[in-house]
């Protein structure tokens, strides 16, 4: 019998990890741009609708918001329904709500709208216990995952470079539309990611974990170890409550407080 991390070892690294760390690296570039289009907007917004301090102050504040407030909720549903379905979700729900903000017939509209954008691309790298969509899928196959900090500063100077050449042309409705495509590009690519196996063996779905290794090794042209894949499903899975168990919660504060 093997596990999964004796199957993971044995493949080994390949083009399948290349593939998947340009794509799922990519979803950094999105998330930048999407955050830091408030930053270059703001200045017009503010004109156009003859916006106060505080007010432009909120955009940022209700986009954070939002990402709190559907972090928390993604991530319950990606333990229950699967890494893959809530990132590819969390795209749909950015693209869609992203696009509609180019089309804000008002300051309360653009508002509600950005909250909504931000709640889409928390699913793109939220936290509970293994799930950060980016990171878990990282952590099951490729070891370079600090260099996916890499793609976010690329989003970051995208979007920047964009604004100073679009913004004193065609206007931010136009911006905001361009840096959608980034993330709408993405999506037609999703085929090529599989659900973390790790996860598929959490909830028991021996089938789904194996088919997945397999197509691993087969795109990294390596071996399969022998055997029979086995290993137990989790009985219980993470809960909040495990976060403020005595065993935990040091480690619990330290990392809010980092954050």
């Amino acid at each position: 019998t093997f596990t999964v991390e004796e199957a993971v070892e044995a493949i080994g690294f390949g083009r399948f990890h290349i593939m998947l760390f340009l794509i799922m690296g990519s979803t950094g570039v999105t998330e930048a741009m999407e955050i830091m289009l408030i930053a270059v907007v703001s200045p017009l917004i503010r004109c156009e609708w003859q916006l106060q301090d505080w007010q432009v102050a909120l955009v940022t504040t209700m986009v954070f918001f939002g990402y709190m407030v559907f972090s928390i909720v993604l991530g319950i549903l990606a333990d229950r329904y699967g890494r893959w379905k809530i990132l590819l979700l969390s795209f749909l729900w950015a693209a869609y709500f992203s696009l509609l903000t180019s089309f804000a017939p008002s300051y309360i509209w653009f508002v509600f709208l950005r909250a909504m954008v931000g709640g889409g691309v928390s699913g793109h790298a939220q936290g509970r216990e293994e799930n950060k969509q980016i990171v878990a899928m990282y952590l099951c196959f490729n070891p370079f995952l600090f260099l996916g900090k890499v793609f976010w500063l690329a989003g970051s100077l995208l979007i920047i470079g964009l604004a100073s050449v679009v913004n004193p042309t065609i206007g931010w409705r136009w911006l905001i539309r361009i840096a959608s495509i980034p993330g709408i590009l993405l999506i037609l690519v999703f085929k090529f990611i599989p659900e973390s196996a790790r996860y598929n063996m959490s909830t028991g779905n021996m089938a789904a974990a194996l088919s997945t290794l397999q197509r691993i090794a087969k795109i990294n042209g390596a071996v399969m170890p022998e055997g029979v894949l086995r290993e137990p499903a989790k009985e219980r899975r993470g809960r909040f409550k495990d976060l403020i168990h005595p065993k935990y919660l040091r480690t619990t504060l330290q990392i809010w407080i980092i954050w």
